[in-house]
């Protein structure tokens, strides 16, 4: 049985390959409107404030605060009403002492106006007149020139992925064309003589193939494009055949099964023969997942992946995800999201190894408890039934119940 090489922490062998990939990519002119989950490949900054005018928040009556102090149910403040605001237009009317204008939520204050009173403490006494019973401070219930984006300011940084909110911030702005990352594409390869196409009926003894559609999930979401290349014979001549073929044609490649050490370990080889520099990376201090491969052939990240489908999951989430994003730019990345939960039942390690171990979430008494879910890394089910993963350190052997833990969100 080939021995692996030196086995890397997580961090230092994600660290070993991202200092090969390249952050240089191609750019491409889309519509905003089809801009959401794109990487943004340019600095937008507002060419004028947001709002560039001053808005009232509430339906009510644009008024001087000043006209207002002392205002209450039993003392009301007595103004004269001028008229309404349209919406959408250019407030044409000027208050003078002791006026107000009819406003409606959005609306432009007009000139004398420095605040709103909400129309639940009005009434209108007489036709141009109208009670107010409550006083306003300077500013209340009104949105200030510049108070969401101001002139000139940096509002999307290159290098942002793009979300609902962001493709909204645009239209804001009239920016209705970007430029983006392209879109790598990336080749995805199944190897075993044991796995047959999910269409195909079983035979005794094989297994339907999981990894390529698992994987290609996880690549349209990251921001890749996937290209499946089917379930390839473990033969060294047709694994050099079809890797190479999918290297010249992709910008990465992943290859799952074929990377734990056995006699039929055949990616490690394959890769190295192929190109160069190869193999940087072969086994990692991590579980599930420690055959990993990671390498670099024609300045082309090759990874390889465990054939167990869980670990070439959990795996793809710690590595293929962080080399896509830095093949399309993405350097303002959101944390992933996770939750805290105390540990229902004491979880086990290998002291050594970084472990990562599917739970679901429970409330319970307005808190939330990790159950863990126990299966081996070839249950895919393990994995669906899971609402996250908790990490346990290398140095640490285990987890006792009623411990807080971090649980990262699926």
């Amino acid at each position: 049985m080939p021995e692996f090489l030196r086995l890397l922490q997580p961090d230092e062998a994600l660290k070993t390959m991202l200092d090969q990939v390249s952050v240089s990519p191609q750019i491409e002119d889309i519509q905003t409107e089809d801009s959401l989950g794109r990487v943004i490949a340019e600095d937008i900054h507002a060419d004028y404030p947001l709002p560039n005018f001053r808005r009232s928040t509430v339906d009510g009556y644009a008024v001087s605060a000043k006209d207002t102090f002392g205002a209450s149910d039993s003392l009301p403040a007595y103004l004269k009403l001028i008229g309404e605001v349209t919406m959408g237009a250019v407030a044409d009317q000027a208050l003078g002492a002791n006026e107000c204008a009819l406003i409606h939520t959005g609306g432009m204050l007009p000139e004398g106006a420095d605040a709103v009173v909400m129309v639940e403490y009005t009434q209108q006494s007489l036709e141009t007149e109208v009670e107010i019973m409550k006083a306003v401070g300077v500013g209340e219930n009104v949105i200030q020139i510049g108070e969401d984006v101001a002139e000139g300011e940096l509002v999307i940084p290159a290098g942002t992925k793009l979300r609902p909110a962001e493709v909204g911030g645009l239209m804001a702005l009239g920016v209705t064309s970007i430029k983006v990352a392209t879109m790598p594409l990336i080749g995805i390869i199944s190897s075993g003589d044991e796995v047959v196409p999910p269409q195909e009926e079983m035979l005794s003894g094989q297994v339907r193939d999981i990894n390529s559609y698992t994987l290609k999930v996880l690549v349209e979401q990251t921001g890749g494009v996937p290209k499946l290349y089917g379930i390839i014979e473990d033969t060294f001549e047709t694994m050099v055949k079809n890797v190479s073929k999918a290297i010249e044609e992709c910008d990465l490649v992943i290859i799952t099964a074929g990377s734990s050490a056995s006699t039929r370990d055949l990616t490690a080889k394959v890769i190295n023969e192929i190109g160069d520099p190869g193999v940087l990376v072969h086994g990692v201090n991590v579980k599930p997942g420690k055959p990993t491969i990671l390498s670099i052939v024609d300045e082309k990240p090759v990874i390889g992946l465990p054939g167990n489908p869980v670990s070439a999951l959990v795996i793809a989430g710690l590595f293929v995800v962080p080399v896509i994003k830095r093949m399309i730019g993405l350097v303002h990345a959101r944390q992933k999201p996770r939750v805290q939960a105390v540990l229902g039942v004491n979880v086990a390690s290998s002291t050594g190894r970084e472990e990562w171990v599917p739970v679901k979430l429970i409330r319970d008494n307005g808190g939330l408890v990790a159950e863990p879910i126990f299966g081996r890394s070839n249950l895919i089910f393990t994995l669906a039934k899971a609402e996250g993963l908790i990490r346990i350190e290398p140095d640490n052997n285990g987890i006792l119940a009623g411990e807080t833990v971090d649980v990262w969100l699926m």
